[in-house]
């Protein structure tokens, strides 16, 4: 049973109780804020403990921000200590690590000294700080950039780990049709809404799981604001391996495409089969042998974490996605939240190597000359890892960077697209998101490119 008298931070207490395995019985939290005091008393399983942190606050926000940190921190170190645990984020939760480190910096403080305040274990600090590194002369703030995101929401087949609102398209073709109409409805639309174009991100889904003329579509779609700005990078997410084909990669080509993605997630055939996935390692190097040809920047995405794989497994997996060549490779960790089989079933047991493969995919990339560059965290995170994506120097995709940090407009177009204004000089992020369902998003995309030329403009 948990309490407490400060509603706004109810939430942001109970994902630091979620970090860790065991949980108290009774957790009760009492703030009150007195003469520039922040108290935060707290009762867990019958033992109290009380706190006063001290600092000056210029405003509400402000107010709200330092009151979240001491009241989380203190709670952390209350059951780090009473579990014996800690986390390699500390007592970090619900936000990007280094867009923190950013407003830290912007406010004149440093973002090292808040982390270690913080409980985060010298690695991810010194980790934060290569990627602010890495990311100098990319990351911009200024009103106006935009990133242009079309949302492919089909795939082959759902992956066991998967929560997206994403269908196998067997299942879905019959939404195709309307759905290529609503979208080319809401990509004409958007021309007009576009700023200074940074990036375009078609991803899903599998975009590739698209027949050519299809895919076609929706990069005809795209090509009136593409070629109003073609110096924006232009990236397809096409996917898994299986459905590669030499038309497509050639019609991406022929669309003005730079970056494409191949999303293996594991080299290991036994592990593929127990995901779901439809293809084997052997189809991964035909999908990088069909590539190569034309020139693309190569993502490869890595989950760490799956069922059942050791870190052997992982490490050969990460071995692999380096010889490959590719110019980024994205290590992910595992998270399953509402809508994954292996959530729904209770089936999956947290894999005990997952700080190792993490370490060692820090390890091997580093020595194979990634840098990383950009990075995120998930609740429901195997091990209270994260995401991390390492690029070759000067290979770094924008519209990662851009998205992660939240620094660009984000028009998004499609089924379950979320999109996002960002007004740099006023500190403020709007949100609009589109319906997920595809019937419904199809019946409703009138509706919805009425509002969103409101909402941009």
């Amino acid at each position: 049973m948990f309490t407490t008298n400060c509603q706004f931070l109810e939430n942001e207490l109970l994902d630091v109780v979620r970090l860790f395995k065991r949980r108290p019985e009774t957790l009760s939290h009492s703030f009150r804020f007195q003469e520039g005091v922040f108290h935060n008393d707290f009762c867990v399983d019958g033992e109290e403990y009380s706190f006063q942190d001290r600092e000056q606050v210029r405003d509400e926000l402000e107010f709200k921000r330092f009151e979240r940190r001491f009241a989380k921190l203190r709670l952390y170190g209350i059951l780090s200590e009473k579990y014996g645990e800690e986390m390699p984020w500390g007592a970090l939760t619900g936000i990007r690590p280094t867009k923190l480190a950013y407003s830290e910096q912007e406010r004149g403080g440093d973002f090292k000294r808040l982390f270690s305040q913080m409980r985060v274990c010298e690695e991810n600090v010194a980790l934060v700080e290569s990627i602010l590194k890495t990311q100098e002369g990319i990351y911009e703030k200024r009103d106006g950039n935009t990133d242009l995101f079309v949302s492919i929401p089909f795939c082959p087949t759902k992956c066991a780990y998967c929560s997206f609102i994403t269908a196998p398209i067997d299942k879905t073709r019959a939404f195709l049709p309307d759905y290529l109409n609503a979208l080319d409805k809401e990509l004409a639309a958007a021309k007009t809404l576009v700023g200074n174009l940074r990036s375009i991100y078609v991803g899903g889904g599998t975009p590739f799981a698209l027949d050519t003329p299809d895919l076609e579509r929706v990069l005809k779609g795209i090509a009136p604001i593409f070629t109003a700005q073609p110096t924006a990078e232009y990236t397809v997410e096409a996917g898994r391996p299986d459905v590669f084909s030499e038309d497509k990669l050639r019609l991406l080509k022929d669309y003005g495409v730079t970056r494409i993605c191949i999303n293996p997630q594991s080299f290991s055939d036994e592990t593929l089969k127990k995901i779901g996935r439809k293809h084997t390692e052997a189809d991964v190097y035909r999908a990088f042998d069909l590539s190569k040809k034309y020139d693309f920047s190569i993502n490869v995405d890595l989950i760490a974490g799956l069922e059942d794989e050791r870190i052997e497994t992982f490490v050969q997996s990460v071995e692999k996605a380096v010889k490959t060549g590719a110019d980024n490779i994205t290590v992910h960790c595992l998270s399953l939240k509402s809508g994954a089989k292996l959530k729904e079933e209770n089936s999956y047991l947290e894999n005990d190597f997952i700080s190792d493969m993490v370490a060692s995919s820090r390890e091997i990339l580093t020595k194979a000359g990634y840098l990383p560059y950009y990075m995120y965290r998930q609740k429901y995170q195997v091990g209270n890892h994260e995401n991390v994506g390492w690029t070759k120097p000067q290979k770094a995709c924008v519209y990662n960077i851009d998205i992660m940090e939240e620094t660009a407009d984000n028009l998004a177009v499609g089924a379950n697209a979320i999109s996002k204004r960002v007004f740099t000089e006023k500190g403020l992020i709007q949100r609009f998101a589109s319906q997920k369902d595809l019937k419904t998003y199809i019946a409703s995309v009138d509706e919805i490119i009425e509002k969103k030329a409101k909402f941009f403009q």
